[in-house]
């Protein structure tokens, strides 16, 4: 299926707050999203984060 889509975006202002490791911003649209995933140690941690102990709860949506 070929589909052609013509259009025409006009931002006058954006702001984006915040922003995590798995968002995708997209305006427009994308015949593919390739996802790309980067590690950044920003706070400069020289150990790993301690295990979470109890019961953990998985957030669906």
């Amino acid at each position: 299926m070929i589909l052609n889509i013509y259009q025409t975006i006009q931002i006058n202002m954006i702001k984006i707050n915040n922003i995590g490791n798995s968002s995708v911003f997209q305006i427009g649209s994308a015949g593919i999203i390739k996802p790309l995933s980067t590690l950044a140690n920003t706070g400069g941690f020289t150990a790993p984060a301690p295990q979470l102990s109890g019961e953990t709860t998985v957030a669906t949506t």
